[in-house]
């Protein structure tokens, strides 16, 4: 299919991430309030806009982490725009940025055919879990510290078995966002797990959520959910092979509302999904 001449693709500016996390909204992702900044933070080359003259008509972002890694995400074309080619144009040209690079993406059900013609292989489901927020009886537990007390580093060194490449400026932000609340345990001067709940546009978003067991994963999802009102919905994403978050978001009655599949291009990520309890964001892996 032939493009309309007019057609344009450049990386975006921070304000157009915005109107990008905006496009996401209306979609039905339910994005961070402030994510934006942070994205934009992981890689400020990395969110492609694509233009028919002035108008924008597609969006795609492809984060380079490190020197091996990128994730694919926010792939949206405006719907009175879908059927003509400038999503694959986008998408091609975002590709094309990512070569040489394992590509991780969460797909949405209606794309994933399209995805594995793209070279993406499956590698688990992702699994949205609704529930409710509250819960400030919450007994006192003095190894729940507030993640700022910890330095950056240990933090960082942390989280580095839980991502395939470097995301030191993404994590650095996310862990530090307007309104979010981030929370670790310490057991024997280490750090054993950490999370973060954020505000989105509807309710809040438990992400990531990474611990060495389901118990003290527990201790910080009640921590976390401690922070919110009984009356917001909170979410929590978590891989479908990770059996102790299944029984988890299980024991406190939250229902399935949304799913992912997450996908690569080349060698899947030897991550220790049993560990992770939460997913980070759908976006930006």
């Amino acid at each position: 299919m032939m493009l309309d001449h007019q057609y344009t693709i450049r990386a975006m500016s921070r304000p157009e991430v915005e109107f990008a996390v905006d496009w996401a909204a209306s979609e039905g992702w339910n994005p961070g309030l402030y994510d934006a900044g942070c994205f934009y933070a992981a890689d400020p080359e990395g969110f492609l806009i694509g233009l028919l003259g002035d108008e924008p008509v597609a969006c795609i972002s492809v984060v380079k982490y490190g020197a091996l890694f990128g994730f694919l995400g926010f792939y949206i074309v405006k719907p009175e725009y879908r059927g003509m080619g400038y999503g694959l144009g986008i998408w091609n040209a975002g590709l094309t940025r990512l070569q040489g690079r394992t590509v991780g993406l969460d797909g949405v059900i209606a794309q994933q055919k399209n995805y594995k013609k793209s070279g993406f292989t499956l590698a688990y489901r992702n699994i949205r879990y609704q529930g409710n927020g509250g819960g400030r009886n919450v007994p006192p537990d003095s190894s729940i510290v507030k993640l700022r007390e910890i330095p950056f580093e240990d933090v960082n060194y942390y989280d580095k078995p839980f991502f395939p490449d470097d995301r030191k400026a993404f994590l650095r932000c996310w862990i530090d966002q307007k309104e979010g609340t981030a929370l670790g345990v310490m057991q024997n001067g280490k750090l054993s797990g950490y999370g973060v709940i954020r505000p989105c546009r509807k309710g809040y978003k438990i992400g990531p959520l990474f611990s060495d067991t389901p118990l003290i994963a527990e201790k910080l999802f009640l921590a976390l959910k401690a922070t919110t009102s009984v009356d917001e919905p909170i979410f929590l994403d978590i891989p479908e092979t990770n059996k102790e978050a299944l029984d988890m978001v299980n024991r406190h009655k939250m229902n399935v509302v949304f799913e992912t599949a997450r996908m690569y291009t080349g060698e899947i990520p030897n991550l220790p999904v049993q560990k992770i309890f939460g997913v980070t964001t759908f976006e930006l892996g």
